[in-house]
């Protein structure tokens, strides 16, 4: 759970035996995502789960596990069908965690109460998302889709201005790891109770191209979180 994975697949109506869908045999359209019971349909993730780079998965999913009593009308899968996947896991990236933070990540600091302070960031953002410690818990850990309970604080990289922080309003708050951007979520999966993580989210890992006007975002910015990880439970 929290890889990122590159396939390439082709889904069969198991009744019929028509092929309905089929992506990712030319680089510019191989599909991406994080690996997490609530990322995928189950009979996807219970596919994939625990394979490695490399490997070619078929998986016959009956209907509980792809799409219930409803059935996809726009697949042609009626709600008694079974569903037939040929995956290619094309390439397998595991998300690292930092010991500490390196030079690119702005300097924190941190008042009697805990609430941080962060310096002004410097430089061009990273490319991609980036994680570090800034003290590592020793309570259980955090799951994909778990509710967690957690302090923190989002600044925009391109100014430094803080645009939101549950410090300020002088109460924790609550959610799943799957009611998050993806960055932040990423943030929180794997790691235990009781840690502190800094957190520099790419575009790609937040808003995306259009951002968010609410919060003075635009679809270039990386935001920077610093998150407190107070409570985890299954949701």
């Amino acid at each position: 759970d929290g890889t990122d994975v590159v396939v390439a697949f082709t889904v069969y109506n198991g009744t019929s035996g028509a092929r309905v869908d089929s992506s990712g045999y030319e680089a510019a359209t191989e599909p991406t995502f994080t690996v997490g019971p609530t990322n995928t349909i189950p009979g996807l993730y219970k596919a994939i789960h625990c394979s490695t780079a490399g490997s070619r998965v078929v998986a016959v999913v009956p209907p509980v596990d792809a799409f219930g009593t409803a059935g996809s009308s726009s697949l042609g899968i009626a709600p008694t069908d079974t569903i037939v996947f040929v995956i290619d896991l094309v390439s397998v990236k595991k998300l690292t965690v930092l010991s500490k933070p390196d030079s690119t990540f702005p300097a924190v600091k941190f008042d009697s109460k805990g609430v941080p302070t962060l310096s002004k960031p410097v430089g061009d953002p990273p490319a991609e998302l980036k994680i570090a410690y800034l003290k590592k818990g020793s309570g259980a850990t955090v799951k994909a889709g778990d509710k967690v309970k957690v302090n923190y604080q989002g600044s925009l990289w391109s100014t430094g201005a803080v645009f939101d922080s549950s410090w300020a309003r002088g109460a924790a708050t609550s959610f799943t790891t799957t009611q998050v951007v993806t960055g932040f979520g990423k943030a929180l999966v794997g790691q235990k109770v009781g840690s502190r993580v800094i957190a520099i989210i790419t575009p790609s890992e937040g808003y995306g191209p259009s951002g968010n006007t609410a919060i003075g975002l635009t679809g270039t910015d990386d935001m920077v979180f610093v998150i407190d990880i107070i409570s985890t439970a299954k949701s």
